[in-house]
């Protein structure tokens, strides 16, 4: 580039995306003197699903803004909570992000998930055409200018991974109400009308169930009840008063 000379800062949780030498304050950029700001933090690698307020000189800006000689860009990040106007509140996972989309619906948030890879341009289709907020890991999946929403998934640990969304979007819980496997809804299921689908140490044993009313899937109490109950506490207990 051999244009424009702007001063850059970018806010600390913002920093692992750029480069080791933009990461210790105000550092100086050149420009080409007719991409936007947007494109310019874009290339710096930071998606703008992870930028907040663009600020030149202390003013707030759009993303549409020119950088001039001079100028002091300070990028922020995301004001948390974050809404999303527009919709009801609904994810899409990408293909890396299977425990947490299980453990999203384990809370009734609805999370369509594909366990296959369809590929960016179909996820990216199908979070404009659903209008789903897209988590990934993937900063180039989430720079495609066709998706509708797209949020940036820090931590590779699944726990980790679950605070964080749930921290920054506030959805609604409502824990049990949600198919794990194919993010249908549940609903009570009598013993006899169930009943072919059980083994017969579950039949003897157990006595309360719930049935997927898309794909069908009972549930109960099994023997994973007890770690999945925590997960479902720990949530309560952190999030539990989120406004829809």
């Amino acid at each position: 580039m051999n244009g424009p000379e702007i001063h850059l800062s970018v806010s600390p949780e913002l920093r692992l995306f750029v480069p080791q030498e933009r990461r210790q304050g105000r550092t100086t950029l050149v420009t080409d003197g007719s991409s936007t700001l947007g494109h310019v933090v874009e290339s710096l690698g930071v998606p703008l699903t992870e930028a907040g307020r663009l600020l030149v000189d202390g003013r707030q800006v759009a993303v549409s803004h020119i950088p001039r000689a001079g100028e002091h860009v300070e990028v922020h990040g995301v004001e948390r909570p974050q809404r999303v106007p527009g919709a009801p509140l609904r994810f899409l996972l990408d293909v890396h992000l299977g425990t947490l989309a299980r453990r999203l619906r384990l809370l009734g948030v609805d999370a369509a998930y594909e366990n296959e890879d369809i590929g960016d341009p179909a996820l990216a289709t199908l979070s404009a055409r659903e209008r789903r907020v897209l988590l990934s890991r993937d900063r180039g999946l989430l720079r495609r200018r066709e998706i509708w929403a797209g949020a940036y998934v820090y931590s590779d640990r699944p726990e980790d991974q679950l605070r964080d969304v749930l921290e920054r979007f506030t959805p609604r819980l409502a824990p049990w109400t949600r198919c794990t496997a194919c993010n249908g809804r549940l609903t009570d299921a009598d013993k006899n009308s169930v009943q072919d689908q059980l083994e017969q140490g579950t039949q003897r044993t157990y006595d309360v169930f719930a049935q997927c009313t898309a794909c069908e899937r009972v549930y109960w109490r099994g023997a994973h009840h007890a770690r999945l109950e925590a997960i479902v506490a720990q949530a309560l207990r952190e999030f539990g008063g989120a406004a829809a």
